[in-house]
C-alpha cells in the first residue's frame, strides 16, 4: 500500500532580475510504502531540497501532483495547510529547530499546544516516548542545557508525539558527531521497524545506508535508486558508495 504517491512533480523558479526561469524539478514520480525508511541523496543544486519542500507543503510544484494516502495535497486549503503539515506530518532538521525560551518538554509539547490538546492528552503521548528516547531526565531543562545528540532525540520526539503518517528529516546527522549520528541512525531504524514511514534527505552515505530504499536525484529528476534487501548496512554503505561514484562518472540510469 503506498503512503505517498509523487506524480511528474515539476518545480520551475523564474528569476526576479530578467526573467529567467530555472527548472528545479522535472516530472520526478515516485512512491513509498506504508512502513518504509527512504532515503534521497543527491549534490547540492540537484533538486532534492525543492522536493522535500514541496512534500512537505511548504512549496507547491509547477505541475503534477502529491498524494498522501490517496489525498492530494496540493488540493489543500491555505486555511487549512498548516493543520494538515501538524495532523500528518513529523518534522525532523538538521539544526533542531528549538526554542530556547522553551524547556525540551515544552518544544515537544508545541505542535499539541497549536492543536488544542489538553495537558493530560499530552501528558500521556510524552511519557512512553520519552522513555523510549532516554529523554526524561531532561524535560525540564533547555536546549542550551543539553548536548547536540539529545537536541535531536528532542526533536524526534517533537516529530512522534502527534503520531503522524509520515516523518520527514532533513540531514537529521548533519549537525551531529559520529557517536551521536549512530545513536539517532539505530532510532530511527527502531522506529521504522515499528510501522512509521520515514523519509530521510541526506548527503550521508552512513544515514542513507540505513534506509530500505535510496533514491538518487540529478539535475532535477530521478536518475537511479537501489534497493536493501538482506543487505547489510556496511553492505549498504559500500552499494550507495558505488553507486555515487558511477552516478558522478555518467553511469547508471534506470529510475
Amino acid at each position: 500500500m503506498y503512503l505517498l504517491e509523487v506524480k511528474n512533480v515539476k518545480k520551475v523558479y523564474t528569476t526576479r532580475m530578467g526573467g529567467n526561469t530555472v527548472q528545479a524539478l522535472s516530472n520526478v514520480s515516485f512512491s513509498v510504502e506504508k512502513g518504509e525508511m527512504l532515503a534521497i541523496m543527491g549534490e547540492s543544486g540537484s533538486g532534492k531540497t525543492t522536493l522535500l519542500n514541496i512534500l512537505a507543503s511548504l512549496d507547491k510544484p509547477t505541475g503534477g501532483d502529491v498524494l498522501l494516502n490517496g489525498k492530494s495535497i496540493l488540493s489543500i486549503s491555505e486555511k487549512e495547510i498548516s493543520a494538515f503539515r501538524r495532523d500528518n506530518l513529523g518534522f525532523v532538521f538538521q539544526d533542531f529547530n528549538l526554542l530556547d525560551t522553551f524547556s525540551i518538554q515544552d518544544n515537544i509539547f508545541l505542535p499539541l499546544v497549536l492543536a488544542g490538546k489538553t495537558y493530560d492528552q499530552m501528558n500521556q503521548r510524552l511519557n512512553p516516548i520519552a522513555k523510549r528516547l532516554q529523554i526524561t531526565d531532561i524535560l525540564s531543562k533547555y536546549p542550551y542545557e543539553i548536548s547536540g545528540g539529545q537536541k535531536q532525540r528532542t526533536a524526534v520526539a517533537r516529530a512522534l508525539i502527534t503520531q503522524p503518517q509520515l516523518i520527514l528529516a532533513d540531514e537529521p546527522t548533519g549537525s551531529l558527531d559520529s557517536r551521536s549520528s549512530d545513536e539517532l541512525l539505530k532510532l530511527f531504524t527502531e522506529i521504522n521497524q515499528d510501522g512509521q514511514t520515514i523519509l530521510m534527505v541526506t548527503h550521508s552515505v552512513k544515514a542513507a545506508s540505513h534506509a530500505k530504499r535510496v533514491l538518487f536525484i540529478k539535475d532535477g529528476e530521478v536518475y537511479h535508486q537501489i534497493y536493501k534487501g538482506n543487505a547489510t548496512n556496511e553492505q549498504m554503505y559500500q552499494k550507495i558508495a558505488d553507486t555515487l561514484t558511477l552516478i558522478a562518472t555518467g553511469g547508471v540510469r534506470d529510475a
